[in-house]
């Protein structure tokens, strides 16, 4: 077994106008002196990448690998563009504003542009000497996901073989340039739990770029044992967030929520270690299953600032990160023997 690098830290979240959160250099020195070794780049900000400049040209990644303060690029993440992939009609409004303003209103073009954005990302991390990129499915089923009204039958399968369908020359780019493309377990995509996983995977022919970004926190609110899943998708586990969430059952609201804001509802995200993620479980359990990529901290939390949660990030990924063994701990008590030998301890000689 190799082990988990880190720690890692994905930049969405604290990318901003404003110092040293608005450029790649100033952002990398940030997150160098808490104590990152690895940082995941929003693809779609343009204020760290210009991700069509990055597709192109092997000397702009060059200087953008020169511009991160000796930080490594763990991956570019298009959760974004991946959204836009597949829309339905209901979340045209919400999600036009993912892209540029002249593609609004027009979901044929904007999905269109979406697929050339993640054929974009995939090129720049090829440039970039990556191998994962991190995304989202986007949904058509969504909508649908609590079977009232009765779902007419055959209508999931539909769903998928169709989303399958958008996905398919985009998955087909990342096998030609060897790049797995890590779709994030997520409620609000399709690819929301291990069934919906497996739908996807049969539905695209089990194509080998189809792999899985790991995030505990979505499991733990859907009530999902987020260990066990380690065990049963462990070989498509290629990307890793480090959000902690806690449930805290409530007689007023349940798993929807209420509609209410992050502060209040039963199940929020929280900080690394704020909440009911067993993480010496998940970096035991993904260390087991020979995960040896990054973990990267995602700071979403309705109670702790951003700096502060990416302060102590660092140090709680460092204190989880496990030195596998070179040898076994019982070796010392270890005698040599032969298959003769064998057969007389069992009683066969």
């Amino acid at each position: 077994m190799s082990g988990i690098k880190g720690p890692a830290i994905f930049l969405a979240q604290f990318a901003d106008d404003k110092p040293p959160f608005n450029n790649l250099e100033s952002i990398s020195l940030w997150a160098k002196s808490l104590g990152y070794k690895g940082m995941q780049i929003p693809a779609w900000d343009k204020r760290l990448i210009d991700i069509d400049k990055a597709a192109s040209s092997g000397s702009y990644c060059e200087e953008i690998r020169s511009r991160c303060s000796s930080i490594e690029i763990t991956e570019l993440a298009s959760h974004l563009f991946g959204q836009l992939i597949a829309v339905h009609p209901a979340y045209d409004e919400l999600f036009d504003a993912f892209t540029e303003p002249p593609l609004r209103n027009n979901p044929k073009a904007r999905q269109k542009w979406a697929v050339e954005k993640m054929m974009a990302v995939i090129k720049a991390s090829a440039n970039l000497g990556l191998k994962t990129v991190p995304t989202f499915s986007g949904a058509l089923l969504w909508h649908l996901m609590y079977p009232w009204p009765q779902r007419p039958a055959g209508i999931v399968e539909e769903s998928f073989k169709a989303l399958a369908s958008f996905w398919k020359p985009v998955l087909n780019t990342a096998s030609d340039y060897g790049i797995d493309l890590a779709y994030e377990i997520h409620p609000g995509e399709d690819l929301h739990d291990g069934v919906t996983f497996e739908k996807f995977f049969e539905a695209t022919g089990r194509h080998k770029s189809v792999n899985i970004l790991y995030d505990p926190s979505h499991f733990l609110l859907q009530c999902l044992d987020y260990i066990d899943f380690i065990h049963i998708y462990g070989e498509f586990i290629k990307a890793f967030h480090v959000k902690d969430a806690e449930l805290r059952l409530s007689g007023r609201s349940g798993v929807y929520g209420g509609y209410q804001n992050w502060k209040e509802r039963p199940g929020r995200f929280r900080s690394p270690g704020d909440g009911d993620i067993d993480f010496k479980k998940v970096f035991t359990a993904l260390t087991e299953i020979g995960y040896s990529s990054w973990a990267v901290i995602e700071w979403e939390c309705c109670v702790k600032d951003a700096v502060q949660g990416a302060k102590e990030g660092a140090l709680f990924i460092e204190s989880h990160l496990i030195k596998t063994p070179e040898k076994s701990f019982d070796d010392f008590a270890g005698t040599a023997t032969d298959k003769k030998r064998n057969r007389k301890i069992i009683g066969l000689e």
